[in-house]
């Protein structure tokens, strides 16, 4: 078959993809020339395209032609299941079965694995979590590499240390390209990869097999319009929103930092009256697609959405993505507005930055490879241990987070240094060496991209060019359109009445804080005799606290005041009035002693106070205060038996919290007479809870000296 006759069929197939056989769909010359690439030449391909570009054409279309021609499965990799919703459905419309095995199916994973060994799959679609899959790997992945007709990175921005989004998963597929059979063709593809991300994937693809082809084009969104609105708090841009969501054309996407803003901002546009959903890490799979389908089908304005969402949802008439809040990179900025305006020709674009920002990027800032000694502390464990240890047990070793230490435990295992087995980790022996330098430059880098997107900000110039330019685009020019090309067409003015409502609903503290209810894995081991369940009369009760850390409305008043750096005093007198208004929420709440309910929690009658070493006038005073204000008695502080520092080992993982908690509390023989005295439980009162071991701790050494219960306040929690 010559060139023209393949190009034929191949858009014909585009037409049956698009849901328009024998209409007048056609590739275009940039998306010929490589699926020419794969079927004609079999060879190995790195696509850099905008947003929208088509990438998936080309893909299905080239997996249809291979197939034709007896070609084994296509296998695409994609970290986005909402893509991945998306494409077995467009595939199915071109005739070409495909299946996909993620997190939210394991259920099916036995029958596809069957369709897949019998040949009757045409595209398998993968998350990149499952290359690290022990049964996967061992049993799946060899015959996928023998069998597979096309490889398909996609989101390849990933395989790289220097992208915005590495994911250590990803490097599984150096091993699985290596293994492919001669001459089958790779498409890896991406949006978001500067001139070093394009270069250093396109060395892992051509690695064996030649020099790997790149195609770049143009990144240029020519239906975006950029704009960025600085108001002065949270409070004016939750009243931008009420005033200014339904002047934007369409439904669209509403990006937020944390899930705290997300379901603060959710919860207040309801009650303004606009139709939305929550979208985040939290949200409930089947939650997640009733919220997507909603969106598709135009039945709600926006969600209000984290990163959650990912960069793979498919709506080509999405009318606009409105960030409140500003990303940390300006890379991952251009991803996720490329979601608007793929299929109309205007699309609203518009940055609401808050002053809480930075303090975001902060506490999210743990993604860095652990130092040297974290890492061979974790080795030594492994090679002491004699047998496979689990994550959880490994933290008893190891002063690492959980999702640090697995992140870290997946890159020593591409590295060769562990292996992951049935059972958890083993060491393999293999010498490793720490690649200091390379380390330190993704540091300065992830630095380099939060300055580059403060410069976003307060740029003067063109901002689409600004973004193409972070991406390395040689083409990149000014475009016209945004705010500062085209001047501001964005009013930034909110009514009296509208920011007075915002400002309310931002002021009204008050959020649950669920007690632990288990001891972590390992702490035998430790020398700490606490194991499995925590016994109900020795737990504490559900706590309330002002807000979180990462909230855009509490949040905002109680990072100052609780910042490291931060000087101790009393506790302000709008804090105290907010943590009694906390208090009487909660005793008119379902379960609260003055709601009434024949289960009611029984009435504090008596605080307690746990001990600050840095802060222990705002505890004492916060603490003092709420017995005045309440007329409960203050019954007292527990007692600190340990060196300074012991019990502030956030950030660690549970296990090694709890450890350094080991024996810091006592409770003196005063408090314990009070506590024998009070028929009832006690508000025990801290300044910040993070993990829930400090309150866990103190409940239980309050309860064994003859607490009735305790009920945990605190000012803020994380997350």
């Amino acid at each position: 078959m010559d060139d023209l006759e393949l190009r034929t069929e191949a858009d014909t197939i585009l037409a049956e993809l698009v849901g328009d056989p024998g209409g007048s769909a056609r590739l275009r010359e940039d998306q010929w020339q490589a699926v020419s690439a794969l079927v004609n030449d079999r060879r190995r391909a790195l696509v850099v395209q905008r947003t929208g570009w088509g990438k998936s054409a080309v893909y299905f279309v080239a997996t249809a032609l291979l197939r034709r021609r007896g070609s084994g499965p296509t296998v695409i990799v994609s970290p986005l299941l909402a893509l991945m919703r998306n494409q077995v459905e467009a595939a199915d419309r071109a005739g070409i079965k495909a299946r996909t095995i993620n997190s939210a199916n394991p259920e099916e994973w036995d029958t596809i694995y069957e369709e897949v060994e019998r040949g009757e799959t045409d595209v398998l679609l993968v998350s990149p979590e499952r290359l690290n899959s022990v049964d996967f790997r061992e049993q799946l992945l060899p015959k996928l590499a023998a069998t597979t007709g096309l490889l398909v990175v996609d989101e390849a921005h990933c395989i790289s240390d220097w992208g915005h989004d590495f994911r250590p998963d990803y490097r599984r597929l150096r091993a699985m390209l290596a293994d492919l059979a001669p001459g089958v063709p790779v498409l890896a593809t991406t949006a978001t990869a500067n001139a070093r991300v394009t270069a250093d994937v396109a060395e892992q693809l051509g690695t064996g097999a030649g020099e790997a082809l790149v195609l770049r084009g143009a990144l240029d969104r020519e239906s975006l319009r950029l704009g960025v609105v600085r108001l002065p708090d949270a409070a004016h841009r939750l009243a931008w929103l009420a005033e200014h969501l339904d002047e934007l054309q369409g439904s669209g996407i509403i990006y937020t930092l944390t899930v705290a803003a997300a379901e603060e901002a959710t919860a207040y546009l309801r009650q303004r009256g606009f139709p939305v959903s929550s979208y985040t890490g939290r949200t409930e799979n089947a939650d997640r697609l009733q919220a997507e389908e909603d969106l598709l089908a135009n039945r709600v304005k926006a969600l209000v959405a984290t990163s959650a969402l990912g960069m793979g949802f498919d709506k080509p008439d999405l009318g606009f993505v409105l960030h409140l809040g500003s990303p940390s990179s300006p890379i991952a900025y251009y991803q996720q507005v490329g979601r608007a305006g793929r299929g109309v020709e205007h699309a609203d674009v518009v940055l609401l930055p808050g002053k809480e920002d930075e303090a975001i990027w902060r506490y999210f800032a743990d993604t860095a490879f652990p130092p040297e000694t974290q890492v061979r502390q974790t080795l030594a464990a492994l090679a002491d241990a004699g047998r496979p240890l689990s994550v959880p047990a490994l933290e008893a070793a190891v002063e690492l987070r959980r999702s640090r230490l697995e992140t870290m435990l997946k890159v020593l295992d591409v590295d060769g240094a562990v292996k992951r087995v049935k059972g958890g980790w083993t060491a393999t022996g293999q010498p490793w060496v720490y690649d200091t330098e390379r380390y330190a430059w993704v540091a300065r880098q992830r630095a380099a991209e939060q300055q580059a997107m403060r410069d976003y900000v307060s740029a003067d110039g063109c901002r689409m060019e600004f973004l193409r330019r972070q991406l390395d685009d040689e083409g990149a020019a000014p475009c016209g359109r945004c705010d500062n090309c085209a001047g501001a067409w964005v009013d930034a003015s909110v009514s009296e009445q509208t920011l007075t409502a915002a400002a309310k609903e931002l002021d009204r503290p008050g959020v649950e804080i669920e007690p632990r209810r288990m001891w972590p894995t390992g702490m035998p081991a430790l020398g700490i005799d606490l194991k499995g369940r925590i016994p109900a009369r020795e737990q504490c009760s559900t706590g309330r606290a002002l807000g979180r850390l990462s909230d855009i409305g509490w949040g905002n008043r109680l990072r100052p005041l609780l910042a490291e750096n931060a000087p101790d005093g009393p506790v302000p007198d709008e804090v105290l009035r907010a943590a009694v208004a906390v208090l009487a929420d909660w005793a008119r709440s379902p379960g609260g002693w003055a709601s009434g309910a024949q289960d009611a929690a029984a009435r504090p009658v008596g605080v307690v106070a746990v001990p600050s070493l840095a802060r222990p006038q705002l505890v004492g005073s916060l603490a003092e205060g709420i017995a005045s204000v309440g007329r409960l008695p203050f019954l007292g502080t527990l007692t600190y038996t340990g060196p300074d520092g012991a019990h502030a080992a956030r950030r660690s993982n549970s296990a090694q919290r709890l450890r350094a908690l080991s024996g810091v509390f006592a409770v003196s023989d005063e408090l314990a007479a009070a506590l024998a005295g009070a028929a009832g439980p006690v508000l025990l009162v801290d300044d910040y809870t993070d993990s829930g071991w400090t309150l866990a701790v103190a409940a239980r050494l309050l309860r064994r000296a003859g607490g009735d219960g305790v009920l945990p306040l605190v000012l803020a929690a994380a997350g």
